[in-house]
């Protein structure tokens, strides 16, 4: 029997006691049993608290679109909620236009996602990223070099300066400077909302859950010992004599390299590429997104909002989580 949508309480995880657990097709304001014989896209909605007008404001663009959707899953994950639909198109376009009606919400419009209950790998950043800040902008800070740093850093994340460039200049203006400011800073690193459940949720599913930083191994490497992460990978500074040189030893962590290593680690687990998902919020990670199974950026830089698959800006890492349990 069709079902108004109006008819449903506001909030989605109330509706299955009014759905059941039985699939339904969306079609304009109804909700009929029955499902889709095969789906070519999926779309997740997820937020704090997620309402009734998540979906009916996807909808309109869906249907604008040609697009039928069935329910697929009504959930909590991680403190937070989220609706999953099977679409039967996909197109690069929806994600422009659902993402130009979202008002409290984030989405994921992909043509796949990976699926939980197999193997599968979380790369991170981790700048930004895993924790809130930029390490060795806190490092010039310290040292006194602050703004010039931080200047570069901006450039390099936005995409208007190579990033091996960028990482061997702002590393320059450090030299000199006393090499215990590392430890101030491990000190004070703040981890990203979400970070200890995302990867605990990972352990629980069985993933690998790693880092690809262009940022410096003591930080990656305490993230490692903190989390029990499965590897990491990232810069190393030149110390002598307890003081920074202003050089970084061995080949840069930089774009192509994180996208290698996501490739790399995949194959030494034996685990698909569609069942990879690398998160980052730089220029420098797009190359990482592109190559996953779910590229995923948070709390991105706008070029990186522009071209990742999937952009997380009111969530913060558990809308990974999520996005991974979603179907």
């Amino acid at each position: 029997m069709a079902l108004l949508m109006e008819a449903l309480p506001d909030r989605v995880l109330e509706w299955e006691a009014v759905l059941g657990r039985e699939s339904h097709l969306c079609r304009g304001a109804h909700l009929v049993p029955g499902s889709l014989a095969q789906a070519e896209g999926h779309l997740v909605l997820l937020a704090e608290q997620l309402d009734k007008s998540a979906l009916t404001r996807s909808l309109a663009v869906l249907e604008q679109a040609g697009v039928t959707a069935e329910l697929e899953r009504m959930t909590r994950v991680a403190q937070r909620e989220l609706l999953s639909l099977r679409l039967s198109h996909w197109s690069p376009s929806l994600k422009a236009g659902l993402q130009r009606v979202a008002q409290g919400w984030d989405l994921a419009c992909v043509p796949e996602l990976p699926v939980c209950d197999r193997p599968g790998l979380v790369l991170m950043d981790m700048d930004s990223t895993a924790i809130q800040i930029e390490c060795i902008d806190e490092i010039a800070r310290l040292a006194g070099v602050g703004e010039e740093v931080a200047a570069i850093t901006r450039a390099a994340m936005e995409g208007a300066l190579p990033f091996s460039e960028s990482l061997r200049r702002r590393v320059k203006a450090l030299a000199g400077a006393d090499a215990a400011i590392i430890e101030e800073v491990i000190g004070m690193m703040p981890l990203m909302p979400g970070l200890t459940e995302l990867v605990a949720g990972l352990k629980q599913m069985g993933w690998k859950v790693a880092i690809a930083s262009g940022g410096f191994t003591p930080f990656a490497c305490h993230l490692q010992q903190q989390l029990g992460l499965d590897a990491v990978f990232a810069n190393t500074l030149e110390i002598r004599d307890g003081r920074l040189t202003g050089e970084v030893l061995g080949a840069i962590v930089d774009a192509e390299a994180k996208a290698n290593i996501l490739v790399n680690l995949a194959h030494e687990h034996n685990i698909p590429i569609s069942q990879t998902v690398a998160v980052g919020d730089g220029a420098n990670d797009l190359l990482m997104l592109a190559q996953a199974g779910l590229g995923v950026a948070l709390h991105a830089k706008p070029l990186v909002q522009e071209k990742a698959p999937v952009c997380l800006n009111r969530l913060s890492l558990e809308g990974v989580l999520g996005l991974l349990q979603a179907r």
